[in-house]
């Protein structure tokens, strides 16, 4: 298993849509079992304005996949999404 980040940004006015997906988002992630750990990037002002999320997953094919079929993907909310292989360098998952 190797590890993996996914970073996305949203879309400029993707607020309201964050927050009604939000709950099938996350029953997505848990059910995917896939994820170490994962939470919103914040704007100065606290507000969501994308998602980081850690992987541990057999191959980047598995992460784009979980990705591509993200409720925030499908809804528009985001305007970028890489995925980009990662290893922990300092400190613990």
């Amino acid at each position: 298993m190797a590890l993996f980040v996914i970073i996305c940004k949203d879309k400029p006015g993707a607020l309201e849509t964050r927050l009604a997906t939000r709950p099938v988002h996350l029953d997505y992630l848990n059910a995917s079992g896939l994820v170490k750990a994962a939470g919103p990037l914040l704007s100065d002002e606290g507000n969501p304005i994308g998602s980081l999320l850690i992987i541990e997953a057999e191959d980047k094919a598995a992460v784009q996949a979980l990705a591509d079929n993200d409720p925030y993907t499908a809804a528009g909310v985001f305007e970028s999404v890489e995925v980009q292989s990662w290893r922990v360098g300092v400190g613990s998952l």
